[in-house]
């Protein structure tokens, strides 16, 4: 930073220029060029509003942001990142990508300048998101102009401006729409709406896709060559960068700084081409363009209008054949032992984490879904080794626990005792009953045949059921009334087993501390340096201390 901005910025931090506007201008990235959507149209229609209604313009020049208080932008209003994150105390946040809007409202938040001054609304925003954050800092007391509109200070004006962001947005995705429309139609029609690849010239038209006459000829050589047998993709790329053949030149990407400087013109970055590699070979040969086919926007492929072929199918299927039968895949006989392979996952995102050695340690890494919010994607085994052990040391349960499961136990076993005596004084009528009728079926057994009321079968079916009625009383009789004393004895003696697990676990080598982790967890779940687990099948009580006391 000259130290001409550093006196600019220390001037508006210090409240210079808090009654002074800036003037905002936008060319979007994706409108069709004319007089109105441009810069410097933009640019002196601002300007000429400014002085007619007597708005002081900062003089201020930033790099990268205004000169002599104007600011001039080239991006999409329409487009805007859909990420979301939530913060703690309630604030939500979303990236804003246009930089220099985004460094615009950043000032206005802080109350360095009064307003700004733009030529309509869908110059600002198009989008609702940044149009919320602006609408916020104009109820602040933000003074906004725009010198094709004005809304007056009331609901009318407050539904003008309404009506008018609803329309910019809507005209943006009309436009979106009528794109999509169009380029799918003409992908139906044979036309090749995208980049033509190697070996192939891009002039522009989209319905004229002509040879290039340095490189069509060695994508032809390099299909006969490969389809020998004797050449690999290697040899092809060191046998065109012997004849002197390149990727097609290109410009590289502008840096940020270039990107925000309005006078910058891409025509300054000069066009390189770089050396063939094995990955540029290996897209060519895949390529079904070269058979003069196109991409139709659904997956498949149909007969380009836009380009002739370079290849025929026969060649084109000899040279797949050969790709297919020199793909190697690598199995192991035997998979590389690793602590807890497959066992550990993002808690946001579930993805797995992959074990892998480096320098001798072992560490685990996990590629994440690009929403995952897990910041925390490696580490290494001592790491989870040393929370596993925390958490292993609080599964056992404390002689306070114990006392009060005891004492619950006992007040349980009471009112279950209570319980019992009606349940078997239930029993003792029902077995009665029961009784009474297997007697009275047995010693009518001839007339209730005689007289129709059972048939053999029915006289049989019903003789068993109550049999069977009654055998099932019996086996509930047999029910210990100490059950639950002995699943408490139990859940005791676990939680001991566990305890001295937790003392052997500090001592223990790495396959041993990975049989203790696999016999009670069945998965650990990570996100941002916090362990949760899942425990294995029984041994759930030592995990919810309080549901196990309360509970039993």
């Amino acid at each position: 930073m000259t130290r001409t901005e550093k006196e600019f910025i220390k001037e508006i931090e210090s409240g210079k220029y808090s009654e002074c506007y800036l003037i905002y201008n936008r060319k979007s990235t994706d409108e069709a060029e004319n007089q109105k959507n441009s810069i410097q149209y933009q640019k002196a229609e601002n300007s000429k509003f400014a002085i007619n209604n007597g708005l002081p313009i900062a003089v201020v020049s930033l790099k990268g942001f205004c000169t002599n208080g104007v600011i001039s932008e080239k991006h999409s209003g329409f487009k805007e990142d859909d990420n979301v994150s939530f913060t703690s105390d309630g604030m939500v946040q979303y990236k804003i990508d246009r930089p220099k809007f985004k460094q615009l409202l950043a000032f206005f938040n802080k109350g360095y300048f009064k307003g700004l001054v733009a030529l309509s609304w869908d110059r600002i925003s198009r989008n609702k998101g940044d149009d919320t954050i602006l609408r916020k800092l104009m109820r602040r007391g933000i003074d906004v102009h725009f010198a094709y509109a004005s809304y007056d200070k009331t609901s009318a004006g407050a539904l003008h401006m309404d009506i008018d962001s609803m329309f910019s947005q809507h005209h943006s995705r009309v436009t979106s729409e009528k794109v999509t429309i169009a380029t799918r139609n003409k992908r139906e029609q044979g036309v090749c709406t995208y980049k033509a690849p190697f070996g192939y010239l891009n002039l522009g038209d989209m319905h004229h896709k002509p040879f290039d006459e340095e490189r069509a000829p060695f994508v032809v050589e390099a299909f006969e060559l490969y389809a020998t047998g004797e050449w690999t993709l290697s040899d092809i790329a060191r046998h065109g960068d012997k004849k002197g053949i390149g990727t097609v030149p290109m410009r590289r990407q502008r840096t940020s700084g270039e990107a925000l400087d309005e006078d910058f013109a891409i025509e300054n970055i000069p066009k390189t081409s770089r050396p063939l590699t094995e990955n540029h070979i290996s897209r060519i040969l895949n390529n079904p363009f070269y058979l003069g086919k196109i991409i139709d926007g659904k997956g498949g492929y149909i007969t380009s209008i836009s380009h002739e072929p370079l290849i025929d199918e026969e060649l084109f299927n000899k040279v797949q054949k050969q790709l297919k039968s020199n793909k190697v895949s690598t199995h192991y006989t035997e998979k590389l032992e690793m602590l807890l392979r497959g066992m550990m996952r993002c808690n946001t995102c579930r993805r797995v984490y992959t074990p892998y050695i480096k320098k001798g340690i072992q560490y685990y890494s996990s590629r994440c879904r690009k929403d995952c919010t897990n910041t925390f994607k490696s580490f290494n085994f001592d790491f989870v080794s040393s929370k596993i052990g925390e958490k292993i040391k609080e599964l056992h349960f404390t002689d306070a626990e114990f006392e009060e499961m005891d004492a619950r136990t006992g007040t349980e076993i009471a009112i279950l005792e209570e319980k019992r005596h009606k349940e078997m004084s239930d029993m003792d009528k029902r077995k009665k009953k029961l009784r009474a009728d297997l007697a009275y079926l047995r010693s009518n057994k001839l007339s209730l045949l005689r007289s129709g009321t059972y048939s053999p079968d029915e006289y049989s079916s019903e003789e068993l059921k109550l049999n069977d009625e009654l055998e099932q009383l019996k086996d509930s009789e047999d029910v210990s009334d100490q059950a639950m004393r002995a699943v408490m004895e139990d859940v005791k003696k676990l939680s001991e087993l566990i305890r001295n697990v937790g003392l052997y676990y500090d001592f223990a080598k790495p396959h041993e501390k990975e049989q203790i982790i696999c016999t009670i967890f069945s998965e650990l779940l990570i996100t941002d340096k916090t362990l949760t687990y899942t425990a294995k099948e029984g041994l759930e009580c030592l995990f919810d201390h309080s549901q196990a006391v309360c509970s039993p």
